[in-house]
């Protein structure tokens, strides 16, 4: 009887296959020593990275360590209202900043003015009581720094910014609500409509001297500071003036119309000195 003849080609490894096998050994063993050696890392994904579009996890962040500074307090953007949109980047300016501006602007204070809107030249008006003064555009390196930020915050070039206006308020001066969007054809031939503002507070208030939006569309009483504001801030959505905090609200919504929402005013200051400064960004022709 002829006996069944077994292959022995099931139990041999071809050279091609041995050879693999080595590559994969020797990629392994070469992955390990990277990782011991921390050249080499696993990436982490936790619940926060995960919410990398939130403004309010996106911005919330150490700042870097400056050479020769303290560290810098911790920095992030709070969305506080839709309509109209605002924002607030916490600690924007380091102190530093805010005393610079303060003692630049110091010695050239006046009464502050307002724009007409017939002529579009100043005049005074009993709806803004505080003095004021203009800072040049890029008149210096921490003046250039500082609009660099602003632009880097709204995403609009400095070349669309107008020159900083520092403000300041004493016990009982206000500023009535009042757009800061021009309605008349003057203003806007001549340099653009504004379209966003950037106020920077410069100090701390110790009571009054709210921004107020008393057209903002929300529930505003469930704030937790709420019983911390005065009257006049309580007629609206309101932000507590806090030295190195910036406001960013839009004057237009996204397609390009007005936005009434975007009405607002300072609350009569009670107690304490408010130091403040204003951008305005402006642009020739908005469309989306």
């Amino acid at each position: 009887m002829v006996k069944p003849r077994h292959s022995r080609m099931s139990t041999r490894k071809s050279p091609s296959s041995t050879l693999a096998l080595t590559m994969l050994l020797i990629f392994t063993f070469v992955i390990l020593i990277l990782l011991v050696l921390g050249i080499l890392s696993i990436p982490s994904y936790s619940g926060e990275s995960s919410r990398a579009n939130d403004l309010n996890s996106i911005a919330r962040r150490n700042a870097d360590r400056r050479e020769g500074d303290e560290e810098r307090e911790e920095q992030w953007v709070e969305v506080i209202s839709w309509e109209p949109r605002a924002f607030v980047y916490h600690n924007f300016l380091t102190k530093e900043e805010s005393e610079y501006l303060i003692n630049l602007a110091k010695p050239h204070m006046q009464k502050s003015t307002v724009v007409d809107s017939e002529t579009g030249k100043s005049k005074d008006s009993r709806v803004r009581t505080s003095f004021g003064t203009f800072l040049t555009r890029g008149r210096d390196k921490m003046i250039r720094n500082i609009e660099q930020k602003i632009a880097d915050f709204t995403f609009i070039p400095v070349e669309h910014g107008e020159g900083l206006q520092i403000l300041h308020y004493e016990v009982g001066q206000k500023y009535e609500p009042h757009f800061d969007y021009f309605r008349d054809e003057y203003s806007t031939k001549n340099g653009g409509q504004r379209i966003a503002t950037v106020l920077m507070y410069l100090s701390d208030v110790e009571e009054g001297g709210e921004t107020v939006f008393p057209a903002a569309i929300g529930n505003f009483s469930t704030l937790s500071y709420w019983n911390e504001l005065s009257e006049c801030g309580k007629r609206g959505l309101s932000v507590k003036p806090k030295m190195g905090d910036a406001l960013l609200f839009w004057s237009m919504k996204p397609d390009g119309t007005l936005d009434p929402s975007s009405l607002h005013g300072g609350c009569p200051l009670i107690n304490g000195n408010k130091w403040s400064a204003t951008k305005w960004m402006r642009v020739n022709e908005y469309k989306i």
